[in-house]
């Protein structure tokens, strides 16, 4: 079952579970796009796995599934 983290891991940008923006690795590192697209030209910096865009959870499905409240941010910046 995909985390659905909560925001991006370079500019901390809220990602919420629905949201179109949301880029992941096979590790599941999340990016928003604009980070994903223009600083990491859509490689993960952690693992160098292609980014994604992350699937979105039906909202019946959320409640027994909740999205993780992990917020991984590295203050500065990513590669």
């Amino acid at each position: 079952m995909l985390q659905l983290r909560p925001s991006c891991e370079c500019c901390d940008r809220d990602l919420p579970p629905d949201s179109p923006d949301a880029m992941i690795c096979s590790f599941e590192c999340t990016f928003c796009r604009t980070c994903a697209e223009e600083r990491l030209h859509g490689h993960c910096p952690n693992c160098a796995g292609e980014l994604v865009r992350r699937p979105i959870r039906p909202t019946a499905k959320l409640a027994a599934n909740p999205p993780s409240r992990e917020r991984i941010h590295k203050p500065t910046g990513c590669a």
